[in-house]
């Protein structure tokens, strides 16, 4: 008998992301030549110390809190959110100043990688 999956939920592929990128970042930071490997892995350790079901780090926070972009104006409002993250925490003082990061792209300018601009009809 062959059994049909049933669709995945968007908990579970959360869930999913967070486990494997959890554990890419942290072998990254062992392989790398990073500066700050032991500030990093004390700060995730930290975040993971009082919690029973960690078994070692804790990368990212509980929960997640999807929004549906359904309209223009969410999209938009959510990309310039993300873009104004390296502002807001003060590593740079322009969006498009921040090297890994599209907003150079969205500025006219190059970016490190090829993306492809929403074309969204807004002016």
């Amino acid at each position: 008998m062959v059994s049909a999956e049933l669709p995945a939920k968007l908990a579970d592929i959360i869930r999913d992301f967070k486990k494997h990128t959890s554990k890419q970042i942290i072998k990254l930071i062992d392989q790398e030549n990073e500066s700050r490997r032991n500030w990093l892995l004390f700060r995730f350790a930290y975040n993971g110390k009082y919690i029973q079901r960690v078994q070692d780090y804790k990368v990212w926070q509980d929960g997640y809190h999807g929004i549906a972009c359904d309209r223009i104006e969410i999209l938009l409002q959510k990309l310039d959110y993300i873009h104004d993250n390296p502002v807001r925490a003060g590593i740079v003082a322009e969006q498009e100043h921040y090297l890994y990061s599209s907003a150079s792209n969205y500025a006219g300018l190059s970016g490190l990688m090829e993306i492809s601009i929403l074309n969204l009809g807004v002016a």
